[in-house]
C-alpha cells in the first residue's frame, strides 16, 4: 500500500538533494509531484493545497541561504506530512498487578471488527498479559462462532453465549469470569449506520462495562468518509483511540488516516492482512521512515517477538551469543519469516530494501518461499551428526541424496538450506561472534549494521 506516495516522496527528496539551484521551475515540478501522490492517495485537497503552500513559501523565503535551502525544504516536506499524519499516541496497558483494562470495540458491519479483536488479544497475550475475548455482538448471528473460531486458532481464552440476545446479561452473568483476567477485549454489535438503537446499546454497555479504552474500527476503503464517521462515534460515546483495517488492500488509506488525524482521534494500530499477526502499532514517525525507503527496523523487531514464543527467542538468542545458529535455528527464522506474511509483507521495514527488491522478480521471491517451506522436511531427514555438523554434507555428498529421497526434495533444495546456514554463519561471525553487536537480538539491528551486513553479503544473495 500507499507504494505511488512513497515512490513520489522518495523521487521529490532526490530531486531536491540531488539539484544543483533550487529555482521556481524544479520547485513546481516537485510541488506538481507531491500533490498527485496525496491526492491519489485519497488525501483531502484542501489539506494538499495546504502543504503545498507551506513547501512553496518556505522554499521561496529569501532569508534562507541558499547552501541551506535544500535541506530546509526537505525538513520542511518532512515536517507537513508528519502533520498530516497526526501524533503518535501508545495504547498503553496497567501494569499494577490485579489491576484490569477492558478494550470496547466499536464499528458498523464490515470493519474487521471481529477479527481485529481476535489480533489484538494475541498481540497482548504475546506480551505476557492474561487476556479474555468477550463477544457482545448479538445481532450478528455468525460473530460468536466466528470469535470462537479465531480464539481457538490461537489458544486465546474467550467468552460467548450464542443464546443470549442481551449483551449487557452475558456481561452481568459471567462478571465473575472476567475479573480473572488482566485484559478484556470485547466484541460490540454493529449496524450498518450508526443508528439511535445502536447509539443505545453502545452507550449502556459504555456505562455497564466502564472500559479503560473505547476504540472505533474504521476500514482503509472508507477513504475520507472516515472523518464523519469518528466524529459521530466521538460525539455519541467518547472513543479514545481508532484502529484502522485493510492497510493492505488496494484501498488508498490516506483519506482513513488524515480524517482520523483531523478529528484528533488518534490512530494506534493499522491491520494489514487476514493473518492474527497483522497488526502493527501505528507510529506517524515510523510511517513516513517507510513510505521515504527508510525502512523499519523498531515494527520488524516487533512483529518478530510477536510470531515467535519466549522459548524460541532464548534458545537464537543463546545460538548468537555462542557465536553459530543451528541448522534447526535458520529453519525456525524461515518459518518465522512465512508467519509475518513472507518478504513481500516486510520489505519496506528494511532500509534501502524496497528499492532493490524492484529489480527482483515477483517470481523468484515466490520460488525462494516455496524452497522455504521445505526446509523443515529436510531437517526431519537428517541425523544427529548431519544436523549437528552439516559441514560433513559438503564433504559426503552420497549423503545429500539420501536426505533429498527421504524428505521427497531436489538436491537442489538441500545446498540451498547449506547455503543459507553459511551465510547466516558468517554473518554472525563478521558481527563480532559471540560480541555485543549480535547478542540481544531483542534489542534488533541497528541500522548501520544493517548497511554494514549489506554491503558485505548483498553480492552473495542469490534467490
Amino acid at each position: 500500500m500507499f507504494e505511488k506516495i512513497g515512490e513520489s516522496l522518495r523521487k521529490a527528496t532526490d530531486k531536491i538533494a540531488n539539484a544543483i539551484f533550487l529555482d521556481k521551475n524544479l520547485l513546481d515540478s516537485i510541488i506538481k509531484d507531491l500533490q498527485r501522490a496525496l491526492i491519489e492517495a485519497d488525501v483531502n485537497i484542501f489539506l494538499v493545497k495546504q502543504i503545498s503552500d507551506k513547501i512553496r513559501k518556505g522554499a521561496l523565503d529569501e532569508r534562507i541561504k541558499e547552501i541551506d535551502k535544500k535541506e530546509h525544504v526537505i525538513k520542511l516536506l518532512h515536517e507537513e506530512l508528519m502533520s498530516l499524519l497526526g501524533e503518535h499516541k501508545q495504547l498503553k496497558l496497567k501494569k499494577e498487578s490485579g489491576k484490569q483494562d477492558r478494550i470496547l470495540l466499536l464499528g458498523l458491519y464490515g470493519t474487521g471488527k471481529t477479527t481485529t479483536i481476535g489480533k489484538i488479544g494475541n498481540y497482548f497475550s504475546k506480551r505476557g498479559k492474561k487476556v479474555l475475548l468477550v463477544g457482545l455482538d448479538t445481532h450478528r448471528p455468525a460473530a460468536p462462532e466466528q470469535l470462537k473460531q479465531i480464539a481457538e486458532k490461537n489458544k486465546i481464552p474467550f467468552l460467548i453465549d450464542a443464546k443470549e440476545k442481551d449483551p449487557l446479561k452475558i456481561w452481568k452473568k459471567n462478571s465473575k469470569r472476567i475479573k480473572e483476567h488482566e485484559l478484556v477485549v470485547i466484541d460490540t454489535a454493529g449496524r450498518h449506520t450508526l443508528d439511535k438503537p445502536l447509539i443505545k446499546e453502545i452507550q449502556e454497555l459504555t456505562k455497564e462495562i466502564n472500559p479503560t479504552e473505547v476504540i472505533l474500527i474504521i476500514p482503509a476503503d472508507i477513504g475520507q468518509a472516515a472523518k464523519k464517521q469518528a466524529q459521530e462515534f466521538q460525539d455519541a460515546v467518547k472513543i479514545s483511540g481508532v484502529i484502522i483495517t485493510r492497510m493492505d488492500s488496494t484501498a488508498k488509506g490516506g483519506g482513513a488516516l488524515t480524517a482520523c488525524a483531523e478529528t484528533k482521534a488518534p490512530v494506534y494500530f493499522i491491520t494489514t492482512g487476514e493473518k492474527i499477526n497483522d497488526l502493527e502499532e501505528f507510529n506517524p514517525k515510523s510511517f513516513l521512515s517507510r513510505l521515504l525507503g527508510m525502512g523499519d527496523l523498531e515494527t520488524l523487531m516487533e512483529k518478530i517477538r510477536t510470531i515467535s514464543d519466549e522459548k524460541s527467542q532464548k534458545k537464537v538468542q543463546e545460538s548468537l551469543k555462542e557465536g553459530r545458529l543451528s541448522l534447526e535455528d535458520v529453519a525456525e527464522q524461515a518459518k518465522s519469516m512465512s508467519s509475518l506474511g513472507g518478504l513481500d509483507k516486510i520489505k519496506s521495514l528494511i532500509p534501502g530494501f524496497s528499492k532493490i527488491s524492484k529489480k527482483i522478480p515477483e517470481d523468484l521471491l515466490e520460488n525462494q518461499e516455496a524452497r522455504i517451506s521445505k526446509w523443515p522436511h529436510i531437517i526431519k531427514s537428517m541425523n544427529r551428526e548431519e544436523i549437528e555438523n552439516p559441514e560433513i554434507l559438503e564433504k559426503q555428498t552420497s549423503r545429500i541424496s539420501r536426505i533429498a529421497k527421504g524428505a521427497g526434495v531436489h538436491n537442489s533444495d538441500i545446498r540451498a538450506l547449506l547455503k543459507q546456514y553459511k551465510l547466516l554463519n558468517e554473518m554472525i561471525k563478521s558481527g563480532g561472534g559471540g560480541g555485543s553487536d549480535m547478542g540481544d537480538m531483542s534489542q534488533g539491528l541497528s541500522q548501520k549494521q544493517i548497511q554494514k551486513f549489506a554491503k558485505k553479503f548483498g553480492k552473495k544473495l542469490r534467490f
